[in-house]
């Protein structure tokens, strides 16, 4: 199917359209608008409240989505394409930490995500037993040399005017179409800014090795963590150069993929570890997912140690999960193995003593 698409001219203009074809109304957008400033504080603000929505309600109408730009320039596909400034500067930023990476006088770094979606300065008044977790791996990766970022993704549910955007799936639409790093954000047509992925992109980018810590939520990943999963997808497969699609330009992108493309692993090549707590069910299947996605990037298995699901308060009260934990020294330990399987996967890899099985082969079926 895929060599007929290929001679199929036809195939880059079928676009399928019809889900959501008008405009949200002027008063529902300024209902949404003004939701913001509900606290009675602002009322003596009204009209200048009144004056932003209408700037916005103009930039929603003339789908004002990156109104900075600057030339793409040299070496672009496009030169004269009108690049988003912002774009630019996170694409800038992540061919920085590329060096970082790169630099075999470095430290070696590990990213530590912590993927729970709480923390004591949100409703729950009290810290997550993932957070608690990666301090343990986090102090055993330290004491063997290795420098730990750690990204505490509870900080969406806790700071003020931070996002992870959801991801607006580009890619299933044609995988040049999904740009390295994302452009759909920020999207100042829609108020979709302060996207803290492009905080995030360098920091996967400059690790050597990551250990991601998580509760089980409902069988999954919890919520900030999936969210930031499903923006990583431009990181396996993405496309470098916005001006090659001149934006989204749907039927230019389809036409890229269909000429052929090569599906670049961005995050190719880093180690990584997983642990996966819960309290009733659950935890393999998380286990068992995130680690298929990381392998799925091209990312390295940093053995059995760091690879780890266990519950903690097995079907006991929730109130007392931090005295189960507390009480918990096996899983401790186990934690802090965790730690130092990724601290230890990550010299050898720079070393060039854990070589990736397979790197050298071509896959008959790349996607």
């Amino acid at each position: 199917m895929a060599s007929q698409d290929k001679a199929n001219p036809d195939a880059a203009h079928d676009i399928r359209k019809g889900q959501i074809v008008e405009f949200m109304s002027r008063e529902a957008f300024r209902a949404r608008f003004r939701a913001r400033y509900y606290d009675p504080a602002f009322r003596k603000e009204d009209a200048a409240i009144d004056r932003l929505e209408g700037i916005a309600w103009d930039a929603y109408c003339q789908a004002r989505k990156a109104p900075v730009t600057e030339k793409a320039g040299a070496g672009a596909a496009d030169p004269d394409y009108d690049l988003s400034v912002e774009w630019r500067q996170a694409r800038d930023a992540v061919r920085d930490a590329g060096r970082r990476h790169d630099d075999p006088d470095g430290p070696p770094r590990v990213l530590l995500v912590i993927g729970a979606a709480r923390n004591d300065f949100s409703c729950p008044g009290e810290v997550s037993k993932s957070w608690r977790l990666a301090n343990v791996a986090r102090a055993r990766m330290e004491a063997m040399g290795t420098t730990v970022d750690t990204l505490d993704l509870s900080l969406l549910t806790s700071d003020p005017e931070r996002y992870i955007h959801p991801c607006k799936a580009c890619v299933s639409t044609a995988m040049p179409l999904c740009h390295w790093p994302c452009s759909c954000y920020p999207n100042h047509a829609l108020g979709q800014v302060n996207d803290w992925m492009n905080e995030i992109y360098p920091r996967w980018v400059a690790a050597h090795g990551i250990l991601i810590v998580t509760p089980t939520y409902w069988y999954q990943a919890a919520s900030p963590l999936k969210l930031m999963m499903d923006r990583l997808v431009c990181a396996d497969g993405g496309n470098p150069d916005p001006s090659s699609t001149h934006g989204k330009t749907v039927a230019e992108a389809k036409a890229l993929e269909l000429k052929g493309w090569d599906y670049p692993k961005h995050l190719a090549g880093r180690v990584y570890g997983v642990i996966v707590h819960g309290d009733v069910a659950g935890v393999e299947s998380v286990r068992r997912a995130l680690c298929d996605w990381l392998g799925w990037m091209g990312l390295i298995d940093a053995g059995p140690d760091a690879r780890l699901d266990r519950f903690i308060g097995y079907y006991k009260p929730y109130a007392t999960s931090h005295r189960a934990l507390d009480e918990d020294a096996g899983v401790q330990r186990e934690a802090e193995n965790a730690g130092a399987a990724v601290a230890e996967a990550v010299k050898l890899r720079r070393e060039g003593k854990l070589p990736a099985v397979g790197r050298d082969l071509v896959p008959p079926r790349p996607k």
